[in-house]
Parts: structure tokens; C-alpha cells; sequence
């Protein structure tokens, strides 16, 4: 098919599309279909920033999903400043939903998924600085939604209303080191899941080959707004900063784009 895609990947994946509908022993989290592939392919689990699969980067995606894609984890600069937990949901946040009930009653969010075509209605924005090669948030209060009015009088009261100083940032050399290390290639799986008498199954319908990521097609889907930039925190944990991307433009990224089915 490729010369870079080992026959050993093709023949075991090609050997798990045919088994159909198989019992889903990693059902309950929300990376199962891709836990069940790694097991199926006897690959160990590992939290090291380097592929998965070898030189492959699995990515998985349930039939009918809607979700974003994430690409990668990646904490803004300045690091000092742990810019997440300390600035933006202390100063920025507002009260989480769950306050009160699943959290205890002072529990903070900060959750906003942004690109750089426009302020979300909190007022945030990706910027992609092209001069000084970072890509920055940005924070404009006169973009903030009236019914958020009650949130922003609190933020003018906790940091005032001006822009981020300093704004949190991702230079250009350390987001090409981070995707050039991690999403060079990439795998990504496509699955479909159903429960029978409480028993999760997983098909495994077709398996995508990405090669030769680009960053600069990357900084170009920051700019045009096709990949986003996600906060995801609250007063008890952050979940981390996300980079996502929605599955239909991941091939922009990418120079070459195999499926087998």
C-alpha cells in the first residue's frame, strides 16, 4: 500500500475489520475504542509525548461523533506564571455549573474552545502572530456577550478590563517540536458501538493512514479557524490545553491521506 506502513500494521488491522463485532473490555471511558485497538495489537499503554504506534499516532473517532479531534496537550508560556489555573480561572473564570452539587459551592470553569475567525461570547481569540512567530490569546471585553454582563462586571472587578499582560502563547519552534515529535504520522481509527444486554461491542469499520505532517498547513488551520484552541478547567483540576481539530480537515495537515477498509 506504502512503503513507510509496516505489513505487520496492515495485516493485523486488516485481520481486526474482519472479526466484525468484538466485546469492548475498555467500555466506560471515553478512549475506549482506541484502548480496545492498542490491546487487540498487544501495544502497552503509555503517557510518553511520542506516538503510540510506533512511529504511528493513534487518534479514534466514533461513527455519528460530532466531537473535535484532539491533537495534542500543550500548556501556554509563559510556564512561570502556570497561566491556566493562576490567570485565567482565578481572574477570568466564572462559576461552574455543578457548583453546589457535583463540586463544592465555590468550584470555577473555564472552559472555552476558540480560533482565530472570531471572539468568542466571552470575548477570547486566537491570534496567529506571524512577525514574532508565537500563536497568543488574546482577550477583548467589548466582544463579550450581554448575557454574560454579570460575569464581566465581576472579571472588571477582579482584573479589570483590559487586554491579557502578558498573554499566554505557543512559540512557532515549540508547537513544531511538539507535532513533528507526536503527529508525524498518524492512525486514525473509525468505529462504530452498540450494547446488548449490557455488553458493549465495538466494530472497527475502516482505518485511516495521515503521513508527512505540515506545520506551516497547521499555523494556516490557526489562522483560517479550522483548528481551535481548548481550555478546559475548573477550581479542582485542570484538564488541560487542548489543540482539536474537527476529523473532516485533518488531512489538510497531513501530505498524504490512505484508508483501508
Amino acid at each position: 500500500m506504502h512503503e513507510s506502513i509496516e505489513s505487520w500494521v496492515l495485516s493485523d488491522l486488516e485481520k481486526i475489520i474482519d472479526k466484525g463485532w468484538i466485546v469492548n473490555s475498555r467500555a466506560g471511558n471515553h478512549g475506549s475504542v482506541g484502548n480496545l485497538l492498542e490491546d487487540l495489537l498487544g501495544v502497552p499503554e503509555n503517557n510518553l509525548p511520542i506516538p503510540d504506534l510506533d512511529k504511528w499516532e493513534l487518534k479514534s473517532k466514533r461513527v455519528h461523533s460530532n466531537s473535535l479531534v484532539t491533537l495534542f496537550h500543550l500548556e501556554p508560556f509563559p510556564r512561570k506564571y502556570k497561566f491556566v489555573p493562576n490567570i485565567l480561572l482565578p481572574l477570568y473564570g466564572w462559576k461552574h455549573d455543578q457548583a453546589g452539587i457535583l463540586y463544592p459551592e465555590t468550584e470555577m470553569s473555564f472552559r472555552q474552545t476558540i480560533n482565530a475567525v472570531g471572539r468568542s461570547d466571552r470575548g477570547f481569540k486566537v491570534e496567529v502572530d506571524r512577525s514574532n512567530e508565537k500563536v497568543q490569546i488574546s482577550f477583548d471585553s467589548s466582544f463579550v456577550d450581554s448575557r454574560h454582563q454579570v460575569w464581566l462586571d465581576s472579571v472588571i472587578s477582579r482584573v479589570g478590563a483590559s487586554e491579557l499582560s502578558p498573554k499566554p502563547y505557543w512559540d512557532f519552534d515549540v508547537l513544531t517540536d511538539k507535532v513533528m515529535t507526536k503527529l508525524n504520522n498518524c492512525l486514525f481509527l473509525n468505529a462504530q458501538s452498540k450494547v446488548e444486554n449490557g455488553i458493549e461491542y465495538t466494530k472497527y469499520l475502516s482505518f485511516e493512514f495521515f503521513i508527512g505532517f505540515n506545520i506551516e498547513n497547521f499555523l494556516r488551520g490557526l489562522e483560517e479557524g479550522f483548528v481551535y484552541v481548548d481550555f478546559d478547567a475548573r477550581t479542582g483540576h485542570n484538564h488541560g490545553t487542548k489543540f482539536r481539530i474537527r476529523k473532516s480537515r485533518i488531512f489538510d495537515l497531513y501530505a498524504e491521506h490512505i484508508t483501508l477498509t
